[in-house]
């Protein structure tokens, strides 16, 4: 059983049928068909050759589809990652010389450690720093920033490169009456088929049309076409064996880029992961698993030529769309790369760089979530700004800063919540045992000499000032009336030192005051770390309730025999 979860193929492949070949076998041909123009037209986004986007084809897939927990994940060469491999390598190295190809192909091999160590070492949690509004502003600015940079194929105009878009915009304004008409019109032309076939049929495969019909268009009226940049020659052949050459000053300085590749490759997959996941009932993603499968892809990738390569959202759900449901599909979308590389490189001869450029673009800017902008302003301003301060971040300062700008925002919200909690002061509904908020409720009974607050959080050493500055507010509110405080910990799942000592400080003051404490509804590990602490020493084990109208009848009358019934429960705890 352990072996099965390490190669995570051990579980589908001895029950494999026949029926499922069927849909794995189209599923396969589908995705290789969308696969092929679109590993042609990222390995150009990455600066490297189009043969490298196929190289990256293949590999991966076939160790993803070994150890990879989904079955329907599509993995190979992704926009994102190949822009943001663009921007750390071109630092390095001039583009397309050979020492870039060598680097991009040593950035997979870190990638690829990276991942699978944090795999090994069960480090899969991480991604639970990147909320949902990040990963959206992250991926709308980076969709953009791709698409842009693709402007210069479309129009036929030498724009720089940049992963910063004011340097592209600012530009393209002063270069964009140098635009090449026949690749304008070729670009604009192969945009405006794919959007039509979309918007008519999913499944229809677009990329591959567009790319027959660029072919086509050059190969038979080139004439027309006069100074329109092609593919030109693609070598044939298999990816040969070959460890790439570590330099420990390039480690170095590829680690920042390296650990952008792993935050979004991996983001990437468990994303679309656990929505191909909800859609069926045989298989769970396994966070740490998909990091094993990623770094082990990447690695081996590296030594047959691979570049980063992630799963793709596209292809991802075509593959499920059509009828995919196994790794299988995932071979035969390797086989189909493999006939390619042997048999039909030289047909992408006369392929337009501009056709390329028209699938990018339309692809990309497809991922800008403008919907989930609009709903978090309606529903949720912090998130709003936490998405929308990404999306800047990512804008103009690059990929590589907007992912860890997003990464360090989270963190620092959630740091604030937690430091400063929601406190609620609770009054009895009449005619009834329960206690509401008073804040929602106007109707609730407030009594002079009694505060019932409720604390929604963990104690600890971030929000026990908070904690015991709001209980002092609140209390001198009261003033002199105040006889009882009673703390409803329902909402407490944690205390730590801190939290514990701020308490009993706080009872120790207000006992010289005449005022009692009492705490109703204590989880058991909160009560544990009480107990420990040394709470009973200033407090009576009977001031402890199940309830708040338990704790407050006792008050006003002194009947224990409801706390006596369930002793054993509201006392219990592990020394």
């Amino acid at each position: 059983m352990k072996i099965k979860k390490i190669i995570p193929i051990l579980e589908w492949l001895p029950n494999y049928t026949s029926a499922r070949f069927k849909g794995d076998f189209i599923a396969g041909i589908t995705v290789g068909i969308i696969l092929i123009p679109q590993g042609i037209a990222y390995a150009l986004i990455a600066g490297l050759p189009p043969i490298y986007g196929l190289y990256s084809a293949l590999v991966p897939q076939i160790m993803y589809a070994i150890f990879g927990s989904s079955r329907q994940v599509a993995i190979g060469p992704v926009a994102m990652d190949s822009l943001i491999v663009a921007a750390g390598v071109s630092t390095l190295a001039l583009t397309g010389t050979d020492s870039y190809i060598e680097i991009a192909i040593l950035l997979a091999l870190i990638v690829g450690a990276i991942q699978l160590l944090m795999g090994i070492f069960r480090l899969g949690f991480i991604v639970n720093f990147l909320s949902k509004p990040v990963i959206s502003g992250f991926t709308s600015a980076a969709a953009i920033i791709i698409g842009v940079n693709q402007f210069r194929n479309l129009l036929g105009v030498d724009f720089i490169r940049s992963n910063q878009i004011r340097d592209v915009a600012i530009d393209i304004f002063y270069n964009i009456k140098e635009l090449h008409v026949s690749t304008t019109i070729i670009g604009v032309t192969a945009a405006i088929i794919i959007i039509i076939l979309r918007k008519v049929n999913k499944k229809i495969p677009n990329a591959l049309l567009v790319v027959i019909l660029g072919i086509v268009a050059i190969k038979y009226f080139g004439t027309s076409f006069e100074g329109v940049a092609i593919i030109k020659e693609i070598p044939s052949g298999l990816p040969s064996f070959g460890v790439p050459e570590i330099d420990i000053d390039q480690l170095k300085e590829l680690l920042p880029i390296a650990l952008t590749l792993v935050l979004v490759g991996f983001l990437e997959t468990i994303s679309i992961g656990k929505s191909l996941e909800s859609k069926q009932d045989e298989y769970r993603i396994r966070p740490n698993q998909e990091l094993v499968a990623l770094g082990i892809g990447n690695m081996v990738g590296s030594l047959f030529k691979a570049y980063p390569s992630t799963s793709s959202f596209s292809r991802s759900a075509i593959n499920q769309e059509s009828g995919g449901t196994t790794g299988v599909s995932a071979l035969v979308s390797v086989g189909m790369v493999i006939f390619t590389l042997l048999f039909l490189t030289p047909v992408f001869y006369f392929l337009p760089k501009a056709v390329l450029a028209a699938i990018i673009i339309v692809a990309v800017f497809g991922l800008v979530d403008v919907k989930e902008g609009i709903h978090l302003w309606k529903t949720n301003n912090l998130d709003f700004w936490l998405l929308f301060s990404t999306f800047i971040a990512t804008l103009f300062l690059g990929i590589e800063y907007g992912i860890f700008a997003g990464v360090g925002l989270s963190i620092i919200i959630l740091i604030f919540r937690t430091s400063k909690p929601y406190i609620a002061v609770l009054g009895a509904v009449p005619d009834s045992n329960f206690y509401k908020n008073s804040e929602r409720f106007c109707d609730v009974i407030l009594e002079d000499d009694i505060l019932v607050i409720r604390f929604d959080a963990q104690l600890f050493f971030a929000n026990a000032s908070y904690f015991r500055d709001n209980l002092d507010e609140l209390a001198d509110k009261k003033g002199d009336a105040l006889k009882l405080i009673v703390i409803d910990a329902e909402s407490i799942n944690r205390v730590d030192s801190t939290g514990a000592d701020m308490l009993m400080d706080r009872v120790n003051y207000y006992k010289k005051k005449g005022v009692t404490f009492y705490f109703a509804g204590v989880k058991g590990p909160v009560r544990d770390s009480l107990f420990r602490a040394g709470i009973l020493n200033i407090v009576d084990i009977n001031h402890f309730f199940m309830s708040i109208f338990t704790a407050v009848k006792f008050y006003k009358t002194g009947d224990r025999e409801h706390q006596k019934k369930y002793a054993e429960y509201i006392h219990h705890t592990y020394k």
